[in-house]
């Protein structure tokens, strides 16, 4: 079975650093993209950053360009999300996907990846910062 798992969420002060974890079991690592997505209370869900695996493609939502650094351990199957400078309006629950890298290398440009990368979820880990 597929299995993503966060960690690495907590509280955190306006200015401060987080850094979030997502380990992956079920799949061939390299063959898959993972994103990272944010749903903050009474807002949608929104892509954060992904990367591609296969060709270290790494796209970054606009609010987060600058501030969030997306990595990945690929011995350990693990996608990191380096949180800096955080805000209070970064406040939520952080989840990440994964689908098949090839689909997200191809189509996964101008946004469009935070709508392809739907296939498998975590369960999330949940991110507050305070002013």
């Amino acid at each position: 079975d597929v299995r993503l798992v966060e960690s690495g969420g907590g509280l955190a002060q306006a200015g401060g650093s987080l850094t979030l974890s997502c380990v992956v079991s079920g799949i061939t690592f390299y063959d898959y993209a993972v994103g990272w997505f944010r749903h903050a209370p009474g807002k949608e869900r929104e892509g954060v950053s992904c990367i591609v695996n296969e060709n270290a493609t790494i796209y970054y939502a606009d609010l987060v360009k600058g501030r969030f650094t997306i990595s990945t351990n690929n011995a350990e199957s693990t996608v990191y999300l380096h949180l800096n400078n955080l805000k209070p309006g970064d406040t939520a629950v952080s989840n990440c996907a994964t689908t098949w890298g090839t689909t997200v290398a191809e189509n996964g440009g101008s946004g469009r990846w935070a709508s392809i990368i739907r296939r498998f979820w975590g369960e999330g880990t949940q991110v507050t910062v305070a002013k």
